[in-house]
């Protein structure tokens, strides 16, 4: 095998991976010939990672025992499409465990070169989901949605398609489609660990905590690997810490990181509730700790928020830095960070930049809560109020509870003065989660003691007039990115992009390949003009 499709642990000898190969039933063999008998199926630790993908219930041993084992494989029998695409599943699962984007490049050259050798059309549907997840986890929720619903209109049975599909549903704040799929998937594959964790994630989506969480307890008592626990009580914490319980939070976690002491997700999950502990040396320590084993700029955004709370202002912009750094590392292997940098913008950076990545974003066909908020809260901060406004309405009526959007809400109807909303989200976002930020509990806080307390009788009109889903974005300035049409709906964009590769299947661009420039900052010597990420898919898919 070519060097770039060697595995990431290289201390383990050809004796020791086959060892590892026959415990966790890979199905290893040496040089074949292409008119030789049928190849055996895969084991189950390939059929694992085949049906997983990025969330696979293997340790990284595994992963990297899987690895080689394929690799083993395909020396001999280069033509071979299911281990190719094994392989690239095997790599995109390591790059999530491990939080190394590297391993995402790797994945995709794996599996084209598997649908090189079977066209999905032809039946490599394990390929075309090994795409659509690999594009999940750059988040271009489109393109993961274009090669997953390939795959169910061939075989709307195969039920690995659809835990690609609400995910990919749920990026794109479609989440009465991603109901739709969980409950075929509920159907086809009933009370596996795969169907609660993402019965747990459509059920928080739309609101209901408490049955995420008896669904992520359910997955935990069910799970059979450490890996496969791990996340679902991962799960759990998260689900803890956003219902305003950091001590049971913690605990969650650090059960978690007993059972995979490296699961970096836990690590900066115990980091945050740590802090609303008053453990700030813990905090720091595990956010470090999670910044070293995966360096994503989420991580770096919420300690450099962490040290400012504490007042360390030196290393509050270092680590506000770190996160425009490892934002353009992560772009260079496809995968877009332009949500957190938008959050940064928006708070720590300019505003007009924020409005402008988070307008791209929305044009792009992703319209989830998160992205609602951040664009909500970005207008208001650039001084379009109104606006924003109605952004936070999207996120706050009905369904998800966050007690970060409800306070940014509150605050945007305080700045317009109506008092009465503003008090209201501002005491429910404190009620809800009274620790969601070291830097925005104190702000929320002083707001509501300036609000005091509601006059005799109460408001006539709480909420205003609701806002449809499918309104148009608000203009932009001189300054924004134009957008005179309005955002396409998912489905008309696909239905006019020309494109494709010469199997006539989608293609995965790189997952959107975000600008390489932080348009609209003036401090960037790199800023260009604005452009339109570029999907590069094909119609009719």
């Amino acid at each position: 095998m070519k060097k770039r499709y060697a595995p990431l642990a290289r201390n383990a000898v050809i004796a020791s991976l086959a060892a590892g190969a026959v415990a966790t039933g890979i199905v290893v063999l040496g040089p074949g010939r292409d008119d030789g008998p049928p190849l055996p199926a895969p084991g189950p630790a390939a059929r694992t990672v085949l049906a997983e993908g990025p969330g696979a219930a293997l340790s990284a041993a595994e992963l990297s025992a899987l690895i080689a084992g394929q690799e083993h494989r395909l020396a001999g029998n280069p033509g071979d499409h299911l281990s190719w695409a094994v392989l690239g599943s095997a790599y995109l699962a390591q790059g999530a465990l491990l939080g190394d984007r590297t391993d995402f490049r790797r994945a995709e050259k794996a599996l084209r070169r598997s649908l090189e050798a079977l066209p999905g059309e032809k039946g490599n549907a394990d390929a075309q989901l090994g795409m659509a997840a690999l594009s999940n986890a750059r988040r271009d929720f489109a393109t993961a949605r274009r090669w997953a619903e390939s795959v169910r209109a061939r075989s709307p049975e195969q039920w690995t398609a659809y835990p690609v599909l609400i995910d990919a549903y749920s990026g794109l704040g479609s989440y009465g489609a991603a109901t739709k799929a969980l409950h075929t998937l509920e159907k086809l594959r009933p009370r596996t660990v795969q169907t609660l964790m993402r019965a747990s994630q459509v059920h928080r989506d739309n609101g209901r905590h408490e049955d995420a969480e008896a669904l992520a307890d359910e997955a935990s008592s069910r799970s059979g690997g450490k890996a496969e626990r791990a996340a679902a009580l991962h799960r759990l914490g998260e689900l803890a810490w956003e219902r305003g319980e950091p001590k049971q939070a913690v605990a969650y976690f650090d059960t978690a990181l007993q059972l995979e002491p490296g699961h970096h997700p836990s690590l900066a999950g115990r980091g945050r509730a740590s802090a609303a502990l008053g453990r700030k040396d813990d905090a720091l320590r595990d956010y470090r700790a999670a910044i070293e084993r995966a360096p994503m700029p989420e991580y770096a955004l919420q300690a450099g928020e962490l040290y400012e709370s504490l007042g360390m202002a030196g290393e509050a912009r270092a680590h506000y830095e770190k996160v425009r750094r490892l934002a353009a590392k992560a772009r260079r292997y496809g995968v877009s960070e332009e949500l957190t940098l938008a959050r940064y913008e928006a708070d720590h950076g300019l505003s007009k930049a924020a409005v402008q990545r988070l307008a791209q974003e929305w044009k792009r066909g992703h319209r989830s809560a998160q992205v609602s908020d951040a664009l909500g809260w970005a207008l208001y901060r650039a001084g379009r109020a109104q606006e924003g406004l109605k952004y936070l309405k999207r996120v706050t009526t009905p369904g998800l509870r966050s007690a970060l959007s409800l306070y940014h809400r509150g605050e945007i109807e305080r700045s317009l003065g109506q008092d009465g909303p503003a008090r209201r989200h501002l005491r429910e976002a404190l009620r809800l989660n009274p620790y969601f930020s070291p830097l925005l509990v104190p702000r929320a806080k002083r707001a509501v003691s300036a609000l005091g307390n509601p006059p005799p009788g109460g408001p006539v009109d709480v909420e205003g007039e609701p806002w449809t889903t499918d309104e148009e974005l608000p203009p932009e300035d001189d300054e924004g990115p134009e957008n005179d049409e309005g955002p396409e709906a998912p489905e008309e964009a696909t239905a006019r992009r020309p494109g494709g590769d010469a199997s006539g299947e989608p293609r995965d661009s790189g997952s959107a390949r975000p600008r390489e420039s932080d348009s609209g900052d003036p401090r960037d010597p790199r800023s260009g003009s604005p452009r339109e990420p570029h999907d590069g898919e094909p119609s009719g898919t």
